[in-house]
């Protein structure tokens, strides 16, 4: 059991490496199974890795420059991680975008299985 949990948290580290360095389609291809699902709030989950992939690129047509990541608290438990981010970008039209968010990760073999995004539904992601 230790040990599940111990990988987990490495992979956990990993995965924000990949983030922080703005690897984030690289990080969906490495980290995440095929059958991944990702949910924002208690929206219906976009299921399957190249359906998330597709969305993930949505979403960074509209970034014009990334200008911070910050990893507030981080946590892992048995195939369960979690991470509180801030982030802060320019979007593609000038304005700049501020995210608070929690993500929650659950695990199966050392990918992501299931992702939930938490957040101010105010907030434009």
């Amino acid at each position: 059991m230790k040990t599940a949990m111990v990988d987990v948290q490495e992979r956990q580290q990993q995965l924000i490496g990949y983030i922080r360095e703005g690897r984030i389609l690289e990080a969906i291809n490495e980290f995440y199974a095929d059958d991944a699902q990702m949910q924002e709030n208690a929206n219906a989950p976009t299921v399957g890795l190249a359906a998330n992939l597709e969305r993930e690129q949505q979403f960074l047509k509209g970034v014009k420059e990334w200008k911070n990541s910050q990893f507030k608290a981080v946590g892992a438990g048995e195939d369960v991680t979690f991470y509180e981010g801030v982030f802060d970008w320019i979007a593609t039209d000038g304005t700049p975008v501020h995210l608070e968010q929690v993500a929650v990760q659950r695990w199966r073999n050392g990918k992501i299985i299931h992702e939930r995004f938490y957040y101010d539904t105010g907030s434009p992601r």
